[in-house]
């Protein structure tokens, strides 16, 4: 391609291995200092200050300081949106990981993408609110819209939509799950209900994981609130 976006350079990226593992690491939307992400990609650190380098270079990764320590995060959305995708096509093409150990059901059932909910209640989160019509397609919102169903659903959960609206980022987006290989709900919504989840107490994080954990009463609740 002589012309365009200059895929090539994402795609050598994110294609090395240890920086794969990076940006795997940091999809559970924490900061993460060197140290930590070179333990992640079982890496020295001094190999993965280099990689760490090439990723801020290449727009990927974003770099914040406090006190003597620098942390890194992922610099935005739509980088988790690309790396989830990845991994949703790497998963439909047999290119899979050996799985060992508990925490794979656990990260397949339920999981942090970024700043929302991923796994198999994302998804009937989002399969839910399609079929109620509470959903639409939209060319200017990130590809789909609150229905005015839809609007009268979230608010009377108590999201306020007010200041989603002020937001510059897409209120509702898809984002393909790459354990169910169907979609669930990113953007500034699926970034609230994850929020408002864990303010209701219905769910919580596994330290230094993706892991998320639905506690009985969160099941029934949620269950109850996006029905199929």
């Amino acid at each position: 391609m002589k012309e365009g976006p200059d895929i090539a350079r994402i795609g050598a990226l994110i294609g090395d291995p240890a920086r794969a593992n990076i940006l795997s690491a940091l999809l559970s939307g924490k900061a993460l200092t060197a140290t930590e992400l070179a333990t992640e990609a079982g890496i020295t650190g001094q190999t993965a200050s280099s990689h760490l380098k090439k990723l801020m270079e290449g727009g990927l990764l974003a770099q914040a300081k406090q006190g003597r320590h620098r942390y890194f995060t992922l610099a935005g959305p739509e980088v988790s949106t690309v790396l989830e995708a990845i991994m949703g096509l790497a998963a439909r093409k047999g290119h899979l990981r050996t799985r060992t150990g508990p925490r794979d059901p656990a990260m397949r059932a339920a999981r942090v993408c970024y700043d929302h909910l991923a796994g198999d209640m994302a998804v009937r989160i989002y399969d839910s609110l399609q079929m109620r019509d509470m959903l639409a397609a939209s060319s200017d919102k990130g590809g789909l819209a609150l229905t005015e169903k839809g609007v009268t659903f979230i608010s009377e959960i108590g999201i306020d939509l007010g200041a989603l609206n002020a937001s510059r980022r897409p209120m509702c987006r898809a984002c393909l799950d790459w354990s169910e290989r169907r979609n669930h709900l990113a953007g500034s919504l699926g970034a609230a209900l994850l929020s408002h989840f864990q303010d209701q107490r219905w769910l919580r994080r596994e330290e230094n994981s993706r892991v998320v954990h639905i506690s009985s009463r969160g099941e029934v609740a949620m269950k109850e609130l996006f029905p199929l």
